[in-house]
Order: structure tokens, then C-alpha cells, then sequence
């Protein structure tokens, strides 16, 4: 079997969809950061995601402002 961390980043990206935590209230990170992104995009904070939303919805909106 193959050592996990032998390759630290392999698995380090996974689908939010997947995350066991997803369903979960997003971090104050998360908020922080989404609402940044969502000033700087000119979009509406929405501060009822889940873990596994926001991080789509960061995705989305660093894609939009390039970062």
C-alpha cells in the first residue's frame, strides 16, 4: 500500500460535494474571505453557506475578480 504522505498533495483537493464536514456552517475564514471576494466582485455576501458552498462559492468569485 502506498504512503499517504508520500505524496502530501495528492488527495489535499477534494470535491466539496464529498467533504464529511460539508454540511457544516462555514469557517470565519471562510467568511472572511468570501466576503472580500464578494465586495470586490460587487456580489451579495451570503453569510447562511455551508462549508462545502462557500468554498464553491470562493471558487467562483476568485475566478471572477482573478485571484
Amino acid at each position: 500500500m502506498d504512503n499517504p504522505k508520500s505524496h502530501p498533495t495528492g488527495n489535499a483537493e477534494k470535491n466539496p460535494d464529498d467533504w464529511v464536514t460539508g454540511d457544516e456552517p462555514m469557517t470565519g475564514a471562510q467568511a472572511s474571505y468570501l466576503k472580500t471576494l464578494s465586495e470586490e466582485a460587487n456580489a451579495e455576501f451570503d453569510d447562511t453557506l455551508t462549508k462545502a458552498q462557500a468554498s464553491e462559492r470562493i471558487d467562483a468569485l476568485k475566478k471572477e475578480t482573478g485571484r
